[in-house]
């Protein structure tokens, strides 16, 4: 898997890995300004909590496939096993377990939707502290 993942990148498995999990970072942060919107904590004139919540749902799809990617990338091409980025493998795991709750949630458990803004807040903070451990140290952010 690695020699593929080095193949579709060109060599820029980092760059790639970096870029991507930027662009999941700004996305997980307009998430959490459209599910402010949906809950009515954030009043936006041009916005609708009905428009925002079918929003909230489709950027959210796109959020996990792209996320799953960079998963597969690290996972491939670094594995578990680097001792320098052991906080890095750990959020990052939690961060696939509690956006497998929080889509589970969504999808099959409808009687769970009290729970969704905990689990939505705790997958952002996932995002946030894989991001920064990984691509924030490569971009000098963190």
């Amino acid at each position: 898997m690695e020699d593929l993942v080095e193949r579709l990148t060109r060599g820029n498995v980092t760059e790639v890995k970096v870029v991507l999990a930027t662009v999941v970072a700004a996305l997980a942060i307009y998430q959490v300004m459209l599910a402010a919107v949906i809950y009515g904590r954030l009043r936006v004139p041009f916005l609708a909590p009905s428009i925002s919540a079918v929003t909230h749902r489709t950027i959210g799809d796109a959020v996990v496939v792209v996320a799953l990617v960079v998963a597969f990338m690290c996972v491939a091409v670094y594995g578990f096993d680097t001792e320098e980025s052991v906080f890095h493998v750990i959020v990052g795991s939690l961060l696939v377990v509690f956006l497998a709750l929080k889509v589970a949630a969504v999808k099959w458990w409808h009687g769970a939707g009290f729970v969704l803004p905990a689990l939505g807040i705790t997958v952002f903070g996932l995002f946030a502290l894989t991001w920064a451990s990984s691509a924030g140290e490569f971009l000098g952010v963190t």
